[in-house]
């Protein structure tokens, strides 16, 4: 191992540009690891985990930006770095020629921008609080990015936020569409008359796109953080912004999204849509099936809840195509597997979109294992190989400790479905590809040689690998969803119209005999 380090003292780069400067490093040819980030004590604990740590970033201070590379033994090293500063001169001459002014506070940016009304949080999560208090109190909604953020600041914020009529997403706030602009991960879709609340990033953005593609939009979307229907927080963001979408004219049906909330608060919300005016579709998931209210529908999968919300605002189900499942397909792949090939394994970079083909399989199967189970006996922690049916969220905080969000550098993913084409047993490969603002601009792209080998491996070893493909993405991503479907069907692969027809298929692919 070769290190190099570069210290800039006293330059600050935001955590999601950064984020894009480590992959765009680590792309490098001749780069084995390298890491952008500043030298605050948690990132600097996340270079020791992965030997980029030396005395020279011991002494660095926060407000220092750290360049620590690895570089293949025949690489220059020096040059390498010198390459990584060009990108990052590259980036500073995008942002001078931008025909904006820059601002270096909150204060500065409110005084001379008097109409601006929402500031974007993507700080360390050390600062993060205190920069969206400084927000809140120049009358500024928050979209916090940032996160490890403690649950009482996040109560205060929210408390705060409440006390002055703003909205206060966050924080681990990953998506929102404000005024039909995108915010952070988020997919292009028309406007529309559909407000959506989500406690789920992914989530939110699967039924964005799904109300797009029924010919419906979005009024506003408004994300209320991870935590937020937690016993703690009690739901606090998406009790206002139902209040929000209940005050917008331009809102017709509201929909709710979040995975299972506490017990009491999940009464305290329905309490409050009882008494709303507009008809209310609640997708919680993995929650206890429910009857519908007057007014009130519950829907235990993702497509069935945008159908429903596009219903409600006045689309006649009748003209649309629903994509039903291919039922002769599952025939077919069914026959294709061997009797080893009991298994799935799904490979998200979206957490949402992981949950929901996680509890599909639940439905049917009982030795279903994740990094995001609840039960602790069905959990797999970091570096813990698959068993039985797996389904890993690779945007998780583990996976996610010193790299780039999955979205944005899928490395991660791409070493470890190599592990899982491997195994015999496994028989279908789920995975998901995001498109849209701030995600890779190729992502099916970049899995593509990984899957073409694992496909023509397994078929010269005599069994079929079925790979299931999800795109997340409209006709509108800067990302175009028709090459990133063409290069999927390319390999062989299968394409999913859906987040919940990819489950759905991936559980029916491996039900045999008895089972079915």
């Amino acid at each position: 191992m070769t290190i190099s380090i570069k210290i800039q003292p006293n330059t600050y780069i935001d955590s999601v540009s950064l984020m894009a400067l480590s992959t765009k490093a680590n792309q490098i040819a001749g780069v084995d690891q390298a890491i952008i980030a500043m030298a605050t004590e948690m990132n600097k604990e996340v270079m020791k985990n992965v030997g980029l740590f030396t005395d020279e970033i011991a002494q660095a201070q926060t407000s220092d930006l750290v360049i620590a590379l690895d570089a293949k033994e025949e690489q220059d090293s020096q040059e390498l770095i010198k390459q990584i500063e060009t990108l990052m001169t590259e980036k500073k001459a995008k942002t001078a020629n931008q025909p904006t002014e820059q601002y270096t506070t909150i204060e500065t940016a409110k005084k001379n921008i008097p109409e601006a009304n929402l500031a974007v949080i993507s700080v360390n999560g050390q600062y993060a609080a205190r920069e969206a208090r400084k927000a809140l109190n120049n009358d500024l909604h928050v979209m916090m990015f940032s996160d490890n953020v403690s649950v009482e600041e996040e109560i205060e914020l929210k408390d705060l936020a409440h006390e002055k009529g703003l909205l206060m997403m966050g924080p681990d706030c990953g998506t929102a569409i404000i005024n039909n602009v995108g915010l952070c991960f988020a997919n292009k879709v028309r406007k529309g008359s559909i407000g959506v609340v989500g406690a789920s990033g992914t989530g939110s953005q699967e039924i964005s796109v799904r109300i797009h593609e029924f010919g419906e939009g979005i009024s506003q979307l408004i994300g209320t953080g991870g935590r937020d229907l937690s016993e703690a927080v009690g739901g606090k963001m998406m009790l206002d912004a139902i209040d929000a979408l209940e005050a917008d004219q331009e809102t017709k049906v509201i929909v709710l999204i979040s995975k299972p909330p506490a017990k009491a608060v999940e009464e305290k919300i329905l309490t409050r849509v009882r008494k709303a005016e507009k008809p209310v579709v609640i997708w919680f998931i993995g929650s206890e099936t429910r009857e519908n209210e007057e007014g009130i529908f519950f829907e235990k999968m993702s497509k069935a809840a945008a159908l429903r919300a596009v219903t409600l605002a006045g689309i006649d189900q009748n003209k649309l195509d629903v994509h039903p499942l291919n039922l002769p397909l599952i025939d077919e792949v069914r026959e294709k597997l061997n009797s080893e090939q009991q298994y799935i394994r799904g490979l998200f970079t979206g957490g949402t979109l992981c949950d929901e083909a996680m509890f599909t399989a639940k439905e049917r199967f009982s030795d279903v294992y994740s990094n995001i189970a609840t039960n602790q006996e069905h959990l797999l922690y970091f570096g813990d190989p698959s068993k039985a049916h797996t389904f890993i969220d690779f945007g998780a905080d583990e996976f996610t400790n010193g790299k780039p969000h999955p979205m944005i550098d899928p490395s991660n993913r791409i070493a470890r479905f190599k592990e899982e084409a491997a195994d015999p047993t496994v028989g279908v490969i789920l995975m998901d590809f995001v498109l849209g603002y701030g995600a890779h601009p190729d992502p099916v792209g970049a899995m593509l040689p990984a899957m073409k080998e694992a496909k023509e491996h397994a078929t010269a070893n005599g069994r079929h690998l079925e790979i299931i493909g999800y795109v997340l993405g409209t006709d509108l991503d800067k990302q175009n969803i028709d090459e990133q479907v063409e290069k999927l069907t390319s390999i062989g692969a299968t394409y999913a119209s859906s987040s919940q027809n990819a489950g759905l298929l991936a559980r029916e692919f491996v039900v045999k005999g008895a089972e079915q």
